[in-house]
């Protein structure tokens, strides 16, 4: 699928199983966040909206003006943590890497990159809106 290409119907359409949808103050600004910490690729970045791959993985900002007439906008903490308690874990991301590329672009270290007991080397990184990204890998 193109996803520079398709438009909202067509992605909407398109959608299937599980989905992740994250509510950004400034969609630009996490945008590039998560493609200079991740490598992820935003498609059709606006200041409301992005979708997001990772991988073969699909994902969607919005920014909180989307969310005007929407009942979740209300539950939204005006300050961070927003995502508490949610991990957006990345298998596929090197946690070293990762956390060296955070620092200075508004990243928070939670946890440096850490060898742990379930067979992963992962760190945990907050962005400025209050998530908490777990990149990581299979120990080596």
């Amino acid at each position: 699928m193109n996803y520079d290409d398709i438009d909202a119907d067509g992605f909407g359409r398109s959608l299937r199983g599980l989905g992740l949808n994250i509510l950004v103050r400034d969609v630009r600004e996490q945008v590039a966040f998560l493609a200079k910490v991740f490598g992820m690729t935003a498609h059709q970045p606006t200041d409301d909206f992005a979708i997001i791959s990772y991988g073969s993985q699909v994902f969607q900002l919005h920014s909180d003006s989307t969310y005007s007439s929407n009942p979740l906008l209300g539950l939204v903490p005006e300050n961070p943590p927003r995502g508490a308690g949610l991990e957006i874990r990345l298998y596929d991301t090197d946690p070293d890497g990762a956390c060296a590329r955070a620092t200075g672009l508004g990243g928070t270290i939670l946890q440096s990159p850490t060898d742990k007991p379930h067979g992963l080397r992962e760190a945990y990184i907050l962005c400025a809106n209050g998530y908490a990204w777990v990149p990581s890998r299979p120990k080596g």
